[in-house]
C-alpha cells in the first residue's frame, strides 16, 4: 500500500510539472555533457602528451663553420652518453629535402632558401624527455654547437593552452552545475508548495519525514537519471561526430576511445541522480518543520 501511495504521488508529480521536468532534465543533461565533456578533454590530452612526449626529440644545431672533427666527437658523445637512447644527423640536404616536404604549399618561403642556409643538426631522443636540461647544460657551448632546441618546450605550451581552455570549461559546467540544482530546488519547492495540505495532514497522523520526503525525492531521482541519459547520449554523439572526425582527419596523433567514454557513462548517471536528490532534499527541509 505504502510503495503504491508512493509511486502515484511519483507520477502525479512528474505530470503536473511536465514543463518544469522539462526545464530541469535538459538543464542537467547539458550540465552534465559540459562537466564529463571536460572530464574526457582531461584523458585527450592525458593520451596526447603520452604520444607525443615519447617521440620528443632534442635538436642540436651545429654551427656553420663546424669541423668534420667537431661533428665526429659530438656524434660519438652523444652515442655514449647515458641518458640518450638513439642519435639521428641531418645534412644540409637533408634539412632542405624536408623543408620542402614541409612546406611545399607555400612557395614563397622556399625560393630563397638553399641546402647551405639550412643547418646541419643532431636529432637526438632521450631515454627520459624531462632530463633536457641535464644535455643541454653539458652540450651548449661546445665547439661545433650552435644552439640546442627541445621540442618538449613547445607541446607543453601547447598543453598548457589546452588546460586553460579545460578550465574554462569547468568553470561554465560548475555554472550549469549549480543552475540545474537551484531548478529542481525550485521544482520540488513548487511541488512540496501545491501539496502542503496533504503533507500537513501526513505529519498529524505521524507519518515519518522520510515517508513524506520519499515521493519528491524519487521525482529528483527520475529527472537526475533522464537528465544523465541525455547526457550520455551527448557524449555519445561527440564521440561519433566530433572525436571520430578529428581521428580521420587529424592522424598525427592518438584520440581517447569508446572505453574512455564507457568508463564516464556510470558516473554520468550517479552524477545526475545525487545532484537532483541533494537538491531536492535541502529544498524540502523547510517543509518538513512543524
Amino acid at each position: 500500500m505504502r510503495s503504491q501511495f508512493v509511486t502515484s504521488e511519483l507520477f502525479n508529480a512528474l505530470r503536473r510539472n511536465t514543463l518544469m521536468v522539462v526545464a530541469v532534465v535538459i538543464t542537467v543533461a547539458i550540465s552534465l555533457w559540459f562537466a564529463f565533456a571536460g572530464v574526457l578533454m582531461r584523458k585527450q590530452v592525458d593520451v596526447m602528451k603520452g604520444y607525443w612526449y615519447d617521440k620528443v626529440e632534442v635538436s642540436i644545431f651545429l654551427a656553420q663553420d663546424v669541423t668534420e672533427e667537431q661533428r665526429t666527437t659530438l656524434q660519438s658523445d652523444l652515442t655514449g652518453h647515458a641518458e640518450v637512447k638513439t642519435v639521428f644527423y641531418e645534412s644540409h640536404e637533408e634539412a632542405f629535402k624536408n623543408f620542402k616536404e614541409d612546406f611545399k604549399e607555400s612557395p614563397a618561403l622556399l625560393k630563397d632558401v638553399t641546402a647551405e642556409t639550412l643547418p646541419e643538426s643532431f636529432r637526438v631522443k632521450l631515454k627520459d624527455p624531462t632530463k633536457f636540461q641535464d644535455l643541454a647544460s653539458e652540450f651548449t657551448g661546445r665547439p661545433g654547437v650552435d644552439e640546442i632546441r627541445n621540442q618538449r618546450e613547445f607541446l607543453e605550451r601547447f598543453f598548457k593552452i589546452i588546460e586553460r581552455l579545460q578550465w574554462t570549461a569547468a568553470a561554465v559546467s560548475g555554472v550549469q552545475l549549480f543552475a540545474g540544482a537551484l531548478l529542481i530546488g525550485i521544482t520540488i519547492k513548487v511541488a512540496a508548495f501545491s501539496r502542503r495540505r496533504e503533507t500537513g495532514i501526513m505529519r498529524l497522523v505521524g507519518a515519518s519525514n522520510l515517508y513524506i520526503q520519499l515521493p519528491f525525492l524519487l521525482e529528483g531521482a527520475v529527472e537526475g537519471a533522464i537528465g544523465g541519459l541525455l547526457a550520455i547520449g551527448l557524449l555519445a554523439l561527440t564521440k561519433l561526430f566530433v572525436i571520430n572526425s578529428l581521428s580521420e582527419s587529424i592522424t598525427f596523433t592518438e584520440w581517447i576511445g569508446w572505453p574512455e567514454f564507457y568508463s564516464v557513462f556510470p558516473l554520468v548517471m550517479l552524477a545526475g541522480m545525487t545532484l537532483s536528490v541533494v537538491a531536492s532534499f535541502i529544498s524540502l527541509r523547510r517543509y518538513l518543520r512543524v
